[in-house]
């Protein structure tokens, strides 16, 4: 791949624009249709929203690529609250998958999420993609999913060395990641109408 790419954080006038990426990044991809981009929407007025890590990837004045944070938690074994992050969705205009553009934009977010001082990334992906940035099984660590504890696709990696030293707990997606299907199926209509379909390996 080439640099061929800038990174810039998202400004309003983007919102509509990655709001649709996000949509054909991820339509029929987990569930037919989508409610990654819903998310997004009623993200950027949640107070665990990070606005510094909402950022955009252009191409020749393209906006290709998006991504946004969230502050999060591992609730300890011994009572601690270890504030952490979380990110998603990470999207990339279907033309442009497979390219090493979610790649970069992944390395490129983590390293300003360490610069704001952020320890550790919890996840959850493929383990194929987000390891080779990092990431290992977070239950290999001493961090539980709190909805499936055994969890092999719930991925933790850390940005300050040994900041997971002694902690072992259970980490519960944060609260603006679960919103109501009739109400994403009516924002959806907001957008030009796509077929939804019912694909092999679709979690939901």
């Amino acid at each position: 791949m080439k640099n061929d790419f800038t990174i810039r954080p998202e400004t309003k006038k983007d919102y509509r624009i990655t709001e649709n990426l996000t949509r054909e990044a991820f339509w029929n991809v987990y569930r037919p249709g989508c409610t990654e981009h819903y998310v997004l929407h009623c993200y950027r007025g949640r107070e665990d929203f990070v606005p510094e890590l909402d950022l955009v990837m252009e191409r020749n004045g393209e906006i290709i690529g998006h991504v946004m944070y969230a502050r999060s938690e591992i609730i300890a074994d011994d009572g601690r609250r270890i504030p952490i992050m979380t990110f998603g969705p990470i999207s990339i205009a279907p033309e442009y998958k497979r390219q090493g553009y979610g790649t970069a934009l992944l390395r490129y977010s983590m390293e300003k999420a360490r610069e704001m001082g952020c320890g550790a990334l919890a996840i959850t992906g493929n383990i194929g993609f987000y390891g080779k940035s990092g990431f290992v099984a977070a239950k290999t660590v001493g961090v539980r999913y709190a909805d499936d504890p055994d969890a092999d696709y719930f991925l933790i990696a850390e940005l300050i060395p040994g900041f997971l030293d002694g902690v072992s707990g259970t980490y519960r997606d944060p609260d603006g990641y679960f919103v109501s299907d009739a109400e994403a199926e009516e924002f959806d209509r907001q957008f030009p109408p796509k077929l939804r379909l019912k694909l092999p390996g679709q979690l939901f």
